[in-house]
């Protein structure tokens, strides 16, 4: 008799606390469902923070963007913790500081007698490369996580660690050149490797990773010419508006790819996330960028909007306020994904705005093109900066930058970063360098 109760009981107790787990998990977690969210991480390349329609640019027209900021959580003070390409794409994807992660210039050290071309010719290049991307293989990436939580993940564009393996994508398009070789090809040339890496995870059943990253609207300034002759009306200087209509070329890709989500059913379900590798101020006189640009600590050099959209899940928000760092990126991405977040990453997830307030800003390292030694990356050093609200400090390493001095500034009152109040704000400056100290890692 108690068998039978207990068979007729368990009978029905089973299958509500199933229902009751299942419905549990999808209401607390939210991210949790029968298939996994797709992921589309878009990187602009060598773009200024507020060239954008959205971001209040008077000639820029980015149509596209502008609407994928309408429909995300929108940082407009979003930074990178270097003004480099290759040690900001290797923060990106590895969610770490490029002290933690060692990855802090584009390039080796220059040896002694050796010109530039000539190094990059020679097989001492290729072995400092080689050494470089080892790290890359040491760290918890982004596509090695969602790969082991059974996600096909797609390399796209910029990349410079060599073959796309050693991020650990599962497809890829560079072979290993110095920083993209056919991966850069893409939006300039094709956006078709994307489109067929979608159709055939969706085949295998598969979520996806996708990380398109071309070099756009990095030089060479090289536009459709349709575009440039809009742009050339708008402005005297033929490089500015090069450079414009280089960033409308890459939103009309961006456009390209987010319709491809809609036009295959996958927009609902794919998250999607935008950052600037770094800035890029154009000069009006020649093809270069103008200084407090790339390569400086400057913002001009490291902010940029940062945007993370997931329809019916992540509601959008436009934030003026908090500055966040593109290390909060992996960390948003795993947590909403249901993947576990590595101790190594040192991010916040983007959704939690009370932790990204109880932060106290963010920092960040800015290093010298080539390397001075690859194994000691506090020897390459140049800057540290520190932001907290709208305070900021930049320390210049004396061994790099000698006749540089401590910098202050306020952004609110001061955003083009023209009046240094260090001078007359010791307190400020004092309380900002403790904080950078406490986040060093020497």
């Amino acid at each position: 008799m108690k068998k039978a109760l207990l068979s007729h009981f368990s009978g029905i107790i089973r299958p509500a606390l199933r229902f009751a787990v299942f419905v549990l998990g999808f209401c607390v977690a939210g991210s949790v469902q029968a298939a996994p969210p797709n992921v589309v991480m878009i990187l602009s390349d060598d773009q200024a923070w507020g060239d954008y329609g959205f971001m209040g640019h008077s000639a820029v027209q980015t149509p596209n963007l502008d609407r994928l900021a309408a429909e995300s959580l929108t940082f407009r003070r979003g930074y990178v913790p270097s003004s480099l390409c290759c040690p900001s794409l290797a923060s990106i994807i590895t969610g770490q500081y490029p002290s933690r992660h060692k990855v802090v210039s584009n390039d080796p050290p220059i040896p002694a007698g050796m010109t530039n071309r000539e190094f990059q010719q020679s097989p001492l290049f290729e072995q400092g490369r080689a050494q470089m991307n080892a790290f890359m293989d040491a760290a918890p990436t982004l596509p090695k996580q969602f790969v082991k939580n059974g996600y096909l993940a797609l390399q796209t564009g910029k990349w410079w660690q060599g073959n796309y393996k050693h991020g650990g994508f599962t497809h890829g398009m560079t072979e290993g050149s110095r920083h993209g070789d056919k991966g850069l090809d893409i939006g300039r040339k094709t956006m078709q490797p994307i489109f067929d890496f979608i159709a055939d995870s969706t085949k295998a059943g598969k979520p996806f990773l996708v990380w398109y990253a071309p070099m756009m609207p990095h030089d060479p300034h090289t536009p459709p010419e349709r575009l440039l002759e809009k742009y050339r009306a708008k402005t005297p200087s033929i490089h500015v508006a090069r450079y414009w209509a280089m960033v409308e070329w890459f939103d009309e890709t961006c456009g390209d790819l987010l319709k491809h989500l809609d036009d295959q059913k996958l927009s609902e379900n794919t998250i999607v996330v935008y950052v600037t590798d770094n800035g890029w101020i154009q000069s009006p006189d020649n093809p270069r960028f103008a200084a407090k640009s790339k390569l400086s600590p400057y913002d001009g050099g490291l902010r940029t909007p940062i945007m993370v959209r997931w329809k019916g899940k992540i509601a959008p928000r436009m934030d003026a306020e908090i500055p966040v760092s593109s290390l909060d990126i992996a960390p948003t991405l795993l947590k909403a994904c249901g993947i576990p977040v590595p101790a190594e990453l040192q991010g916040i997830d983007l959704c939690d705005t009370a932790a990204l307030k109880a932060r106290g800003g963010v920092h960040g390292e800015c290093y010298t093109h080539n390397a001075v030694d690859i194994d000691q990356p506090a020897s390459s050093l140049r800057w540290r900066w520190v932001i907290d609200g709208f305070k900021k400090l930049i320390i210049p390493n004396p061994k790099q930058e000698p006749d540089a001095v401590v910098e202050l500034y306020d952004l609110r009152a001061d955003p083009a970063e023209e009046r240094n109040i260090a001078v007359s704000q010791p307190a400020d400056v004092e309380r900002l360098r403790k904080l950078a100290d406490a986040r060093w890692l020497p």
